[in-house]
C-alpha cells in the first residue's frame, strides 16, 4: 500500500473530496478514511457498518471518520469502540487533521466557514472521470433535508481556479469533467460580479478547448437560467444528460419540502430540453413517502416518472431528520413508504429498460474506463465492451444487445 483506504459513503462531491484527501494522506499506510453520508437515516447506518467491516478487517488501522455525518452528529461515531477520530467536513480539507490526534473529536462550526475547495482533487484513482468540485454548501433549507447542518452556507470556487484545475486534469489525460457540489446551479453569487453557472461552464470550455466531454451533476432545475440552458441544449462538448433533484411530483408536497418548483415546472423544463435536444437522458432524485403523502399525491409522483421520461431514477425512502421540519410533520409508516419506494424503483427500471433497448443498433460515444471493458455514453447509459478497448479512451460503439441492464458493444467503429 501506498496510501490509506478511503471508503467513500455518498454523493459525487464526496468522491472528489475522497480523492483530494487520498492526496493530502499519502504515506499514511495505516489509516483507513470513512467519508460519510447523512443524507438518509440508512446513510447513516450504512456508514456506521462500513466503520465496523473495516475494523474487522484491519484491526491495527487508525480509522478516522469524517464528512456530513460525522459533521452533523460527531459523538455517534466518537462512541464507537471502532472509531480512532472524528473531523469535520472543514477539517477533512487541512492535510494536520490525518495525523495521530490527540483529542477525538475534531468538528468546528461548518456555518462560519466562507471559502471552499482549495484542493479541488486532481487524481482519481478508479475513474476515467474526474471530478471537479466547484460549490459547496447550501443557502436553502428544505424541510427534509439535513445537508446544509453538514455542509454550511453555500459558497463558490472563483472561476479562474477551476479553469485552471480542469486544464491540469486535461493535461493529465482526463476526458471528460464532472462539475459537482452541494447546490452547483446556485454557483456565484457569493464572487464578485455574481458570475452565474453559465458563464462559468462558458469560460470552462473557452479556457480548456481540448477537453472533449463535461458533465453536471444533480441540479435543481428551477435555477436553469436561459444560459446555462442554451449550453445544455446546443453545446456539443456538454453531455445529454440532465439529473434534476425533482424530490417529488405532487404540489402539495413540494410545498410542504418548502422546494422552490411545481411539478408543472418540472414536466416543462423537461419537455423544453428534449425540444432542444431529443437525445437527452433525463434523470431525478425522488423521494417516497413524505410526510403527510397519500395515496393521490404519491400517485403524482408514480406519473412524474413518465412525464419526465425519468430513466436515471434516485429512489430515496424518506427516513425522519433529527431537527429538521420534516421529522415533526405527520408521519407515513414505514411498510407503506417500503411499498412507495419499491413501486417507483419499478417504474424507473421499466422505463430505463425501453429506453436502453432502444439504444440497441445505434453507434454511441463512449469513455472507457480503467478496466478498457466498459464505460459510459454521452447520455450516461452504461456500456461494456466485448473485447477490451484502450483504457480512458472515447471511442464510437456500436450497440449490438443488452444484458442485466448493460449496454452491449461487440467492437468499436
Amino acid at each position: 500500500m501506498s496510501g490509506p483506504d478511503i471508503i467513500t459513503m455518498g454523493c459525487r462531491l464526496n468522491i472528489a473530496e475522497s480523492e483530494a484527501i487520498r492526496d493530502m494522506a499519502q504515506g499514511q499506510d495505516d489509516l483507513i478514511v470513512v467519508n460519510s453520508c447523512a443524507v438518509t437515516a440508512e446513510a447513516v447506518r450504512q456508514t456506521r457498518q462500513a466503520i465496523r467491516r473495516a475494523r474487522r478487517e484491519r484491526p491495527d488501522a487508525r480509522i478516522l471518520v469524517t464528512g456530513c455525518a460525522a459533521q452533523t452528529e460527531p459523538q455517534t461515531f466518537a462512541a464507537m469502540a471502532e472509531v480512532d477520530g472524528v473531523i469535520g467536513n472543514r477539517e477533512k480539507m487541512e492535510a494536520a487533521s490525518f495525523a495521530p490526534m490527540a483529542e477525538k473529536v475534531r468538528v468546528s462550526d461548518i456555518m462560519a466557514v466562507r471559502d471552499t475547495a482549495p484542493h479541488m482533487a486532481s487524481a482519481f484513482a478508479d475513474h476515467a472521470r474526474a471530478f471537479l468540485e466547484v460549490q459547496n454548501g447550501c443557502d436553502h433549507r428544505c424541510t427534509f433535508c439535513i445537508i446544509p447542518y453538514g455542509r454550511g452556507n453555500s459558497r463558490s470556487v472563483p472561476a479562474g481556479a477551476v479553469v485552471d484545475k480542469a486544464r491540469q486534469l486535461v493535461d493529465a489525460g482526463y476526458k471528460e469533467i464532472v462539475l459537482t457540489g452541494v447546490d452547483v446551479t446556485s454557483y456565484g453569487p457569493d464572487l464578485p460580479g455574481s458570475p452565474s453557472l453559465g458563464l462559468l461552464i462558458e469560460r470552462m470550455l473557452k479556457g480548456v478547448p481540448d477537453l472533449p466531454r463535461l458533465r453536471l451533476s444533480s441540479i435543481d432545475s428551477v435555477e436553469i437560467d436561459d444560459r446555462l440552458f442554451d449550453l445544455i441544449a446546443h453545446e456539443p462538448r456538454m453531455m445529454p444528460h440532465l439529473h434534476l433533484s425533482l424530490q417529488a411530483g405532487d404540489d402539495m408536497i413540494l410545498k410542504r419540502m418548502k422546494r422552490r418548483h411545481s411539478r408543472a415546472d418540472a414536466i416543462a423544463i423537461v419537455e423544453r430540453m428534449k425540444a432542444a435536444r431529443p437525445d437527452i437522458s433525463i434523470g431525478a432524485d425522488i423521494i417516497a413517502g413524505f410526510p403527510t403523502e397519500d395515496d393521490a399525491m404519491f400517485a403524482n409522483s408514480l406519473g412524474l416518472i413518465a412525464e419526465c421520461a425519468i430513466v436515471h431514477g434516485h429512489i430515496f425512502p424518506y427516513s425522519p431528520r433529527a431537527g429538521t421540519p420534516a421529522a415533526r410533520m405527520p408521519q407515513v409508516d414505514r411498510a407503506t413508504i417500503k411499498a412507495r419506494a419499491a413501486r417507483l424503483r419499478n417504474a424507473c427500471a421499466t422505463r430505463r429498460d425501453a429506453w436502453l433497448r432502444s439504444l440497441i443498433g445505434t453507434v454511441q460515444s463512449v469513455l472507457v474506463e480503467r478496466s478498457g471493458l466498459s464505460g459510459h455514453a454521452e447520455n450516461f447509459a452504461p456500456v461494456r465492451f466485448m473485447t477490451a478497448q484502450a483504457p480512458s479512451s472515447i471511442v464510437r460503439a456500436p450497440i449490438t444487445a443488452l444484458e442485466n441492464g448493460t449496454l452491449i458493444a461487440q467492437e468499436a467503429a
